[in-house]
């Protein structure tokens, strides 16, 4: 990674306090974990296709099937019991 200059970024204190601890976790600086995601935020903009898992998992619902009203008689029908 090289350095192009510095940046202070204003974040709430519950934000900097998770990626702090976030990076920690992972092994990674502050800096790796922002320059990460800002990376994967670009290359989403440029129409990046869709992360393989998500394209593996996508479409096992027919496009004709109304996902959210079923969940709701599933709910019904729960608390009718």
């Amino acid at each position: 990674m090289t350095t192009r200059g510095k940046l202070t970024v204003r974040l709430p204190e519950e934000n900097l306090g998770y990626l702090k601890q976030y990076a920690a976790e992972h092994g990674l600086t502050v800096t790796e974990v922002l320059d990460r995601f800002l990376t994967r935020l670009r290359e989403g903009a440029q129409g990046r296709t869709i992360h393989p898992e998500v394209e593996k998992i996508s479409g096992l619902v027919p496009a004709d099937v109304d996902a959210r009203a079923l969940y709701h008689e599933h709910l019904l029908e729960k608390h009718r019991r």
